[in-house]
């Protein structure tokens, strides 16, 4: 890894001078945290460039995972990765909406570093084909870091082909900025899966999201939950998502109420997703705010347990948060009989939903050929391999080490 001076001008809008630090992190690189309260971070005005390949993935780990010291239940061993840039969010430590100075401070943090500004299109670099492994150390009280954590980063930055494995928070959360993210896929994480924030605008296409058995909170927490009245706000649009809860006794999503949860200031998109779990009600929407969260979905099918599936707070109740999903209407329904194969890529009841045209939405996403809603499908089932990692968890195939061991090359 090393790191170089970027000549690059500074962008207008930032609230303080850039150190302009690019941080490159050749293929097959593996990176360890020797403590705890190890992370990495990139802060605002600085870029990574983390460029794994297919067959050399780079590795975020732990020294236990070094040193062989891990199982398929270790999680918590060091802080994470972190990306800081200059783009708006709001739930401001410093400054505030209303006067363009809103910023944050990193959670978990013990040094705590800025983020936040006025650059949507900053960039904060580039990771491609990394993993991220048994991350999500507690370093503050109440307040933990994830696999990955991005504060306020713009659309400039490149994410591609990452794995968050087994963090002992979420697997991956979003502060605030735009986040542009293509073929991500999240395993083990102890509390929610995908969290998005503080008026951050995500973007996401080909998702995995695969709990352990009995482990982990939400699938997804989506909100800016006691600031409902600050802009932006909190925006997710996910294509071809397949986010599954193991069928095992109990639940995993005790503190969420539902795998799916949505509240405060948040506004959801959904297209071409399945949603697999068994056990547990699917949605749950709070209701709070002039303007509370909301919820559109297209060609989404989920496998629900629990009685009933839906669930309303605040001034939203279960029909309602039903409506929104609109369960038999937009090919959407509540009672797919999951036909997956390898646990995650479709079989004939999922591949007989007509999908949504996912480029409607935005110049970002794709539109696949054929189109199918779901992650994994014949013809699309080749690029999760090789680059992740394997566990009890889900497995990508033999040419996938496991997550256990770290690869030779």
């Amino acid at each position: 890894a090393t790191a170089s001076h970027d000549s690059s001008t500074i962008g207008c809008g930032r609230l303080t001078s850039d150190t302009n630090v690019t941080l490159t992190i050749e293929p097959g690189v593996i990176l360890f945290g020797a403590t705890g309260q190890s992370w990495l971070v990139v802060n605002r005005g600085n870029k990574i460039a983390a460029l794994g390949t297919r067959n050399q993935p780079i590795i975020f780990t732990s020294r236990q995972n070094v040193e062989g010291e891990v199982s398929d239940s270790s999680h918590g061993h060091w802080g994470g990765v972190v990306l800081l840039g200059r783009a708006r969010t709001t739930d401001c430590d410093n400054g505030s909406v209303a006067q363009n100075t809103c910023e944050r401070e990193t959670e978990g943090a013990a040094d705590l570093a800025l983020y936040g500004g006025t650059d949507d299109a900053d960039s904060s670099g580039t990771m491609r084909y990394v993993q991220i492994r048994y991350s999500g150390f507690v370093l503050g009280a109440n307040s933990e870091l994830q696999a990955l954590t991005t504060g306020s980063i713009g659309s400039g930055t490149t994410l591609e082909y990452i794995q968050a494995h087994n963090s002992s928070d979420d697997g991956v959360e979003f502060f605030g900025g735009v986040v542009n993210m293509k073929y991500l896929i999240v395993t083990g994480a102890d509390d929610d899966s995908l969290d998005v924030d503080t008026g951050a605008r995500a973007d996401l296409q080909y998702v995995m999201l695969i709990q352990r058995p009995g482990m982990g909170d939400a699938l997804m927490e989506i909100d800016s939950n006691g600031h409902e009245g600050d802009s932006p706000r909190t925006r997710l649009r996910l294509a071809n998502c397949v986010a599954i809860q193991p069928q095992v006794s109990g639940n995993n999503e005790s503190n969420a109420g539902a795998s799916l949860f949505f509240r405060g200031n948040a506004d959801v998109t959904l297209v071409n997703g399945l949603v697999v779990t068994p056990n547990n009600q699917c949605i749950r929407m709070n209701g709070s705010g002039t303007t509370p969260a909301t919820l559109v979905a297209h060609s989404v099918a989920m496998t629900c347990g629990g009685n009933p599936k839906y669930i309303g707070t605040g001034t939203y109740n279960a029909s309602q948060v039903e409506a929104m999903f609109g369960s038999g209407s937009n090919n959407n329904t509540d009672n797919l009989t999951s036909t997956l194969t390898m646990q995650f890529v479709n079989g004939a009841n999922e591949d007989a939903i007509v999908a949504f045209d996912a480029s409607t939405l935005s110049d970002f996403f794709d539109t696949p050929n054929p189109n199918r809603v779901g992650a994994a499908w014949s013809g699309n089932n080749s690029w999760y391999t090789g680059w992740t990692c394997n566990s009890s968890t889900a497995n990508f195939g033999s040419s996938s080490t496991a997550c256990t061991s770290l690869p030779t090359t």
